[in-house]
């Protein structure tokens, strides 16, 4: 009776261990299972380690990439193919940010329950928002260079327009051989949502906002600039001699000595603040791919390092998408509506899949008083410098802010320009920066003008 009884316990223990295993395998299953279908190795939905299954079209349908039975088909346009490749990604998932990559699981048209089986044989659709005709138009005007660009709808979160450079044709991976030369450097790496750079006067926007907030008589004040100023004995140089002005003029003539003075009063612990609260400091999320946080380095009060983090040099670094999401926030009274690159998933059979991608988040980045009176004064910056030069600020509501990055290294500085219109029918935030091109105003608004055009508004 005894053996018996052993038995039993035994018997038991081992059921409700079998039972606790399968629990957790379960659960395992339920959070993890979309990964391990994703590996390599598995030939259900990989072939010879490339995805075997799924299409990806922009947002009018057209075809960027589709893979069916193990043959892989791309863009007819090789002008296509290479301003989308970041956004669409690579066979061989060099490219990690790329839907085709990062969404894979959507491709293959996974499920808990069916898992990657596909009745087809073709998988799913990811619809993107992009536009492959804006791509075209921003990698033309990149023109070589290195740089990126990005373009949203502010009230949908759609991206538009998600280019960055260099690139490649993706029939044609790129050789170790190829991979030395400098021009390639960073190439896997889209810069709209994985890069950080030196943002140089662009900035100068997080400043004055938190000068706005901070400072109750700076629009009462006079700034007097005679081409530089002397911060801790060592000089800070304007690019032009802009004389007695009040901070509309001083922002508009992006005023370094105005804004070293600034930086002075407000503090680098304020500074910070305002960096973190306006999202420049911390990741998000555009359809599920994380975006690379900027950095802020709190510089002594007094010192000329504060300056120079005020006007946006220093140790400042800032992602592309992050500052037009920004811009997005001051265009929609502080509110910034996460830009999204994936709109939907249609499934083998033509019909679509849940709301997943359909819907986006808000964040309050800003006082709705603050953003109005930002919004002002970028508009006055646009009608006051770029009138005359460039089409754009004819376009309704264009407001917008350039920047120069000077390089500690000695290379030439990287041109900015970030804005957005104000324009109920065109409600459009967008970041433009060409590395090592020189200035702002002449290097980066130039593509600005090329695809607001594009967009024939």
């Amino acid at each position: 009776m005894r053996k018996i009884a052993m038995r039993t316990s035994a018997c038991l223990l081992l059921v409700l261990f079998m039972i606790g295993g399968f629990g957790i395998y379960l659960f395992r299953y339920i959070l993890e299972g979309d990964r391990w279908v994703t590996f390599q190795v598995n030939r259900h939905a990989y072939s010879d380690a490339i995805l075997s299954v799924g299409k990806v079209v922009d947002c009018n349908g057209q075809l960027l990439a589709s893979m069916s039975k193990g043959q892989q088909t791309f863009s007819s346009s090789e002008l296509t193919r290479l301003s989308t490749l970041h956004a669409v990604g690579d066979i061989h998932g060099n490219i990690g940010t790329g839907v085709m990559n990062y969404h894979a699981t959507d491709m293959m048209g996974y499920s808990r329950i069916g898992g990657v089986y596909s009745h087809t044989g073709r998988g799913n659709t990811i619809q993107l928002s992009i536009d492959a005709k804006l791509n075209n138009a921003a990698y033309t005007a990149l023109a070589g260079r290195k740089g990126a660009v990005i373009a949203y709808n502010y009230r949908t979160g759609e991206v538009l327009c998600m280019v960055s450079t260099p690139s490649y044709d993706a029939y044609y991976p790129l050789s170790p051989e190829q991979l030395e030369w400098s021009y390639y450097d960073g190439v896997y790496i889209n810069r709209c949502i994985s890069s950080t750079f030196t943002p140089g006067s662009i900035f100068k926007i997080v400043t004055l906002t938190a000068a706005i907030e901070n400072i109750p008589e700076l629009f009462d004040m006079t700034f007097c600039c005679e081409g530089h100023t002397v911060i801790a004995n060592e000089v800070i140089t304007c690019s032009s001699v802009h004389g007695y002005c009040d901070i509309y003029d001083a922002f508009a003539g992006s005023c370094n000595v105005a804004f070293a003075e600034i930086a002075q009063m407000l503090s680098g612990e304020i500074l910070y603040e305002y960096a973190l609260k306006l999202g420049l400091l911390e990741s998000f999320k555009v359809s599920d791919i994380p975006v690379a946080a900027g950095s802020f380095i709190i510089a002594a009060g007094g010192s000329v390092d504060l300056s120079w983090s005020g006007i946006g040099q220093y140790e400042d670094l800032v992602n592309p998408l992050a500052m037009t999401r920004l811009m997005a926030a001051i265009a929609n009274k502080g509110v910034a509506v996460n830009p999204r690159l994936i709109t939907g998933i249609i499934g083998e059979y033509g019909m679509p899949k849940g709301l997943k991608y359909r819907t986006t988040s808000n964040k309050r980045l800003m006082a709705s008083e603050t953003a109005v009176i930002m919004a002002k004064m970028l508009r006055y910056n646009a009608t006051s410098v770029y009138n005359g030069y460039y089409s754009f600020a004819e376009y309704p509501g264009f407001s917008g802010k350039s920047g120069t990055a000077e390089m500690k290294d000695g290379k030439d500085p990287h041109g900015w320009f970030t804005g957005f219109l104000a324009d109920i029918d065109n409600p459009i935030a967008f970041t433009v920066i060409v590395e090592n091109s020189g200035w702002g105003m002449q290097q980066a608004a130039p593509i600005v003008d090329i695809i607001l055009g594009e967009m024939n508004i």
